[in-house]
């Protein structure tokens, strides 16, 4: 507090102090506003959290195939390298959880990034060991290069895996991922949500307003409204009248006010669309709309296989010295077929001797029978 004394000399004795005082705002627990107050990630956002949960859980279900480019064709190779990657890629996780882990946090909590260290040992690849995006930093190293930190140390990037999701235009081989472009309808969603709840939670909801004359003695306390009450407007039976003074009574019929006049169902449903279009999948997997099997096969076809050959190529270029192999996804499993279109199929390919009746019986989910190869 500052001891220089003002020009006009210290205050008169009779005139009294000025009282200062301080109002602190905040959102307690008790407070029953409606306004969201705060920071929620968007790993706490249900909306957001189906979405990268639905990419995530699908590419963790799709197969990892090791290939080989041979004169015939490319066909499969089956080896330890390819049951490390597609099976045991770590003594702790399985190959779903794995790849799950890799596209979740790319989305969300490695904004964009996400980065496996390999384990070797004498040449050969032993397991593939995630590293949480908290221990992780990106250097930039000249115009081009980069390193990257784990937990104060630096590693060259040929010699970890690094993830990356929607690429930076000043640092190309970050990624960015899509923390911007959602805050602002995660921020939304939470307010809705906020609203629907206070509002679901509010006592303050009459449907009838009793006006009584209040400068009677027996209706200005909360007993003689009470009593009031008991006399005249609770009765025995359902549907009985109520039987008032009309010149001490007055009786109005509210109607409270609900979630449609607040219009809350169609802002929600244009913010789900928002998340669905950002992130690219169907709105039927945020609950809006009816479910398509164009839009999912599409859905597969564009926002699916994109994140998964970023993974495979990442793969391919890191773990693999030979140009004749490279790491494929199967994506024909999560395509959404009728099964008189597998029928038709593999019988034309069949009838043109492109394909066996043990592969096409493969194609519909039975075992092979040895006498389909005669």
């Amino acid at each position: 507090m500052s001891k220089r004394k003002t020009k006009g000399g210290p205050a008169p004795r009779d005139r009294p102090m000025q009282q200062r005082s301080v109002v602190w705002m905040g959102d307690w627990p008790d407070d029953k506003s409606l306004a969201c107050a705060g920071y929620t990630t968007l790993a706490h956002n249900p909306e957001v959290m189906t979405a990268v949960d639905t990419i995530a859980r699908l590419i963790g279900a799709m197969t990892i195939h090791l290939m080989q480019n041979t004169p015939q064709g490319d066909i499969r190779i089956k080896n330890g390298l390819s049951q490390v990657v597609d099976i045991t890629p770590n003594r702790y996780m399985t190959r779903s959880n794995f790849i799950r882990w890799i596209v979740r946090t790319m989305l969300l909590e490695g904004n964009g990034n996400a980065v496996v260290m390999p384990v070797t040992s004498r040449g050969f690849l032993e397991e593939l060991v995630p590293i949480p995006p908290a221990y992780v930093a990106f250097v930039p190293a000249g115009l081009w290069d980069y390193r990257i930190a784990i937990n104060g140390d630096q590693f060259m990037p040929e010699d970890l895996l690094h993830f990356a999701a929607n690429p930076g235009d000043l640092y190309p081989w970050l990624g960015t991922g899509y923390r911007v472009a959602l805050t602002s309808v995660a921020d939304n969603l939470k307010q809705a949500a906020r609203t629907e709840n206070g509002f679901m939670s509010s006592k303050w909801k009459p449907s009838l307003i009793v006006k009584v004359d209040a400068l009677t003695d027996e209706f200005s306390s909360p007993a003689g409204r009470k009593k009031l009450l008991e006399s005249y407007a609770m009765s025995g039976e359902a549907g009985e009248p109520w039987l008032i003074p009309a010149e001490q009574f007055s009786v109005e019929q509210v109607k409270p006010l609900t979630l449609s006049d607040l219009a809350l169902s169609e802002f929600v449903k244009l913010d789900k669309q928002t998340v669905a279009s950002i992130l690219g999948v169907p709105p039927f997997v945020l609950g809006v709309g009816e479910f398509k099997r164009e839009a999912w096969n599409s859905f597969i076809s564009t926002t699916i296989m994109p994140i998964a050959q970023g993974i495979q190529q990442e793969l391919t270029r890191k773990l693999l010295y030979s140009p004749e192999f490279y790491f494929r996804f199967n994506p024909r499993s999560l395509m959404n077929y009728e099964l008189d279109e597998l029928v038709k199929a593999g019988a034309e390919m069949v009838d043109r001797i492109a394909m066996r009746r043990n592969e096409w019986r493969d194609w519909m989910g039975l075992p092979p029978d040895p006498d389909m190869n005669e």
